[in-house]
């Protein structure tokens, strides 16, 4: 087990490595900077000076090793945008973002893999059919088209739900401790909502292949003929073993509920790192971007290198490998 986390650890900070160095290239390749649309009554030499502190009138290969200097003791950077140090950006909105993601991915699969069950209990019947056309239907659509759609029909056509944010600005400050956690759980649900809508349909179909496959296993097929009852062969035999592929999905889903995360935080105004990366690309913000995607390929990493450690519990061939 430790042979395999420590192979896991060290291909993680290689990809790591990787795509913060392909983001820095690619951003300081492409025109302008963070000081190309300064205002007109600035000075040129203030500009000059400004892009001389921060390491942009320098060759590329200069400025890679100003940003490597600076990562290696801890300081990610300073804002440019936002006037304030990256780091304490990254305090303010990765929990959110880290809570959004969370929360989506625990309902997402526990909502799949139910679906997923269901269907192949019902394989071929109206259940099967019904709910995976629904599932596929919302799996079609447009991640921001289904944000919208959600706030049209739960903030306009039936209010119900809010729309932005993450409390209420108006009334929160006279709420108790327990309707500021209503309050907030209101808010998480049509962001929630469209990132589960996007992602649980690929976890049932894929939960419902893998359990028909186990079905056609001579152990399932032995089980039946002792007489056991359909709901424990399923519950015993069949969702236990149908369950490891789905813990290797589980790594797989978090970079696309990161990428879904961006729009839909971006309409529904949650104040997460999906929007303030959006802001920070149109804004040239060199370090906020860097330190976004250096966070977001973190995440990724880590939810990988989870899937697989408990890939290997679950399989102990795994463990021998």
């Amino acid at each position: 087990m430790r042979r395999l986390l420590a192979r896991r650890l060290l291909q993680g900070l290689a990809v790591i490595w990787i795509v913060v160095t392909l983001t820095f290239v690619l951003l300081h390749l492409a025109p302008g900077d963070a000081f190309s649309y300064h205002d007109r009554h600035i000075p040129a030499e203030v500009i000059a000076r400004w892009r001389h502190v921060y390491c942009l009138d320098r060759p590329l290969a200069v400025q890679y090793g100003c940003y490597v200097r600076s990562m290696a003791s801890g300081n990610l950077g300073y804002s440019i945008s936002q006037q304030r140090p990256v780091l304490d950006i990254l305090i303010d909105y990765v929990p959110r973002t880290i809570e959004l993601m969370l929360v989506s991915l625990l309902v997402s699969f526990a909502v799949g893999i139910t679906l997923g069950v269901l269907e192949a209990r019902r394989r071929g019947q109206i259940a099967d059919w019904g709910t995976r056309a629904i599932t596929l239907f919302f799996y079609s659509m447009p991640d921001f088209w289904l944000a919208l759609m959600l706030v049209l029909i739960f903030a306009y056509w039936i209010p119900i739900f809010p729309i932005s944010g993450i409390e209420d600005v108006i009334n929160g400050p006279t709420f108790s401790w327990g309707q500021h956690v209503i309050d907030h759980i209101r808010h998480l649900v049509l962001p929630a909502t469209s990132l589960v809508l996007l992602t649980c349909a690929a976890i049932a179909r894929f939960q419902r292949s893998a359990m028909l496959d186990v079905m056609r296993m001579d152990f399932v097929i032995t089980a039946r003929a002792k007489g056991t009852s359909e709901d424990a062969i399923v519950r015993h035999h069949v969702l236990r073993n149908a369950l490891l592929p789905i813990i290797t999905l589980a790594g797989l889903a978090l970079p696309a509920l990161l990428g879904g995360a961006v729009l839909v935080e971006l309409v529904f105004s949650w104040p997460g790192m999906g929007r303030v990366t959006a802001v920070a690309v149109g804004n040239r913000d060199y370090a906020l971007v860097m330190a976004s995607v250096l966070v977001t390929s973190v995440l990724v990493v880590v939810g990988n290198v989870v899937a697989d450690l408990l890939y290997a519990l679950a399989d102990p061939r795994v463990r021998a490998a």
